[in-house]
């Protein structure tokens, strides 16, 4: 499409225009994330309506960030520490499963979330144009949320038991940021879906408790046969809560690998999900 528009500065008599083509993007193309930036505006807004939402009208409000949590690592105590007798890299049981249930807890909610954004928020796609791209990602920002408060309990665990934090810790901003991107790629694929086949939404949960039991959260990955370890860490959360046990505990478990191919895994699936959301974009208004 062509558009005429008068030079500005240009005398009335003068004919001089400016012609200004627009093209729609091909429905392949590559996403345009600095459109998110442009309206970060109204990413910060949903992010903030979301926190609001989640905390209104609660009993207990911000407790329930550290009560989940906390509760499942005091039965994963009970039965896998104390009466099953699992390994625990030297480290005490509460400790260990804890600083895993943290990034674990952040991943579920991001990806649960993100992968229901699109469905929750049909009224506002139907309304106006902004990238779409905004909606699943506002909707995982929250976690953090909970994260933060849960992770203050870890502090104070990690005193209680003599713990001393080390320069390891400057890798954690790292492993919380590739927690979202492992959400995000699989929560843009989801989300996509969700759009166009509702029973997705059944299969999230799904998704998600099967997750739980592939990564290494009650139990240690050395576990698992060194010759398989690469074919493990294709989970990326099993880089995720193995490097957040080294930064924080000074685990030895085989971090650096598992962190590795982890990472490798998510920014890959990451690509693929923003080229499908990317693609099936423009349908989106039309099927919700």
């Amino acid at each position: 499409m062509a558009v005429n528009s008068p030079l500005p500065g240009a005398d009335e008599g003068l004919t001089h225009l400016v012609h200004t083509h627009i093209e729609p993007p091909g429905r392949w193309a590559t996403p345009a994330l600095r459109d998110v930036w442009q309206y970060r505006e109204l990413l910060f807004y949903l992010v903030w309506r979301d926190i609001k939402v989640r905390y209104k009208q609660t009993w207990l409000g911000a407790a329930w960030a550290v009560i989940q949590p906390f509760l499942t690592m005091v039965v994963f105590s009970v039965f896998f520490g104390a009466l099953a007798g699992l390994p625990s890299d030297g480290l005490p049981y509460p400790l260990f499963t804890y600083t895993a249930l943290l990034p674990w807890q952040l991943f579920a909610f991001a990806l649960t979330e993100s992968s229901n954004s699109l469905v929750n928020n049909q009224r506002l796609i139907a309304k106006i144009y902004f990238p779409r791209l905004v909606i699943p990602v506002s909707a995982a920002l929250p976690g953090l949320v909970d994260f933060s408060i849960a992770f203050v309990v870890l502090l104070g665990m990690m005193l209680f038991y003599g713990m001393p934090l080390t320069l390891r810790i400057l890798i954690l901003p790292l492993l919380i940021l590739l927690t979202i991107i492992a959400a995000l790629s699989l929560g843009l694929w989801l989300a996509a879906l969700n759009v166009k086949y509702r029973d997705v939404r059944y299969v999230i949960p799904f998704i998600v408790q099967l997750g739980f039991f592939l990564t290494p959260i009650a139990y240690s990955s050395t576990l698992v046969p060194e010759r398989l370890q690469p074919l493990y860490a294709l989970n990326p959360m099993v880089g995720v809560v193995e490097g957040f046990r080294w930064a924080l505990l000074g685990s030895q478990a085989p971090a650096g690998v598992l962190l590795l191919i982890s990472a490798v895994v998510a920014l890959l699936v990451l690509a693929g999900g923003l080229l499908y959301f990317r693609h099936m974009e423009d349908t989106f208004a039309d099927l919700l």
